[in-house]
């Protein structure tokens, strides 16, 4: 069986992508926005004991604008990131961990950048010569562009959860559980090579929502119960001939050694009859589990 071409998976172009977002610092705004509050309050205390409507408007504003100020302000923490929108409109995320302050009018919201794992349920599928086998995997994978992660999906943990299923069945039915590799990958004896082409498809698969895929492995691969007992016999069948090709190939061997040597060193002069009696016992005596027996006659009588 030849190796399966490999279908690259083509998803639409994101409607945006990340661009840092206008901030100031959160420690001289939080320091701003207090000024102006007690500013405010004292004003309108002031405007209070003296009954002048001007300066309680103002001191009301002071407040207001303070309120405004104070707002803005956003904590980030390492591992997160914030984007913004404004009227509905992506206007750039925040990466900088600490106090930022950015438009106190615009919604921000909090998406995770830490490392995390997502580990499929077995399932059952039929490899590319239709023998059912369970397999299961694990993908580790973090949001590179928070942007895609926001607006190209619904949801972006659902949708890597959804594509990596969709690339372990993929994968598990374009290639034989086991072979020959001769001609071409099995999943049981390419496991590196079959992890790497999982890892490019998952990630060409979660590209579109932002998703960075750092490895996947497989975690479960076996025959399905109904046919695991069959397929055991068969292993052992495989292996049992294999190991009686590397003996028959190693006596092969040691019998022409010891007719060379036995020519080379003169021990003893073998016409063609008496070789190959020597050869048919030593045969024996190397690929089987007969106990030899030693000739003390003529091979003529």
């Amino acid at each position: 069986m030849t190796d399966v071409q490999e279908r690259e998976v083509e998803m639409p172009e994101p409607p945006v992508r990340e661009r840092p977002a206008f901030e100031l610092s959160g420690a001289l705004m939080a320091t701003l926005g207090v000024v102006l509050l007690l500013a405010g309050a004292g004003v309108l205390v002031v405007g209070m004991g003296l009954e002048n409507a001007p300066v309680l408007i103002a001191g009301a504003a002071l407040l207001v604008i303070a309120a405004v100020l104070l707002s803005g302000l956003i904590a980030v923490a390492p591992g997160e990131a914030r984007v913004l929108q404004f009227l509905g409109r992506y206007t750039g995320t925040v990466r900088r961990t600490g106090l930022c302050w950015v438009n106190p009018f615009s919604s921000k919201t909090k998406i995770s950048t830490r490392i995390r794992n997502h580990e499929t349920a077995v399932m059952k599928v039929n490899d590319s010569d239709g023998n059912p086998i369970e397999i299961a995997a694990v993908v580790v994978w973090q949001v590179a562009d928070t942007a895609q992660a926001s607006f190209a999906v619904d949801s972006f943990v659902e949708f890597v959860e959804t594509q990596t299923e969709t690339a372990v069945r993929h994968i598990a039915t374009s290639y034989p559980y086991d072979g020959d590799g001769a001609h071409g990958y099995s999943l049981r004896q390419n496991a590196d090579e079959i992890t790497g082409k999982l890892s490019a498809e998952i990630a060409a698969r979660v590209e579109a929502a932002g998703v960075q895929v750092v490895e996947s492995r497989l975690t479960n691969l076996a025959y399905a119960p109904e046919i695991a007992q069959a397929m055991l016999q068969r292993q052992q069948a495989g292996a049992v001939v294999a190991a009686r090709q590397q003996i028959v190939q190693g006596a092969v061997g040691m019998v022409d050694l010891a007719l060379q040597r036995l020519s080379e060193q003169e021990v003893v002069e073998l016409d063609e009859e008496r070789k190959a009696a020597m050869v048919s016992n030593l045969m024996v005596v190397l690929c089987g589990d007969t106990q030899p027996v030693v000739n003390t006659g003529s091979l003529y009588h």
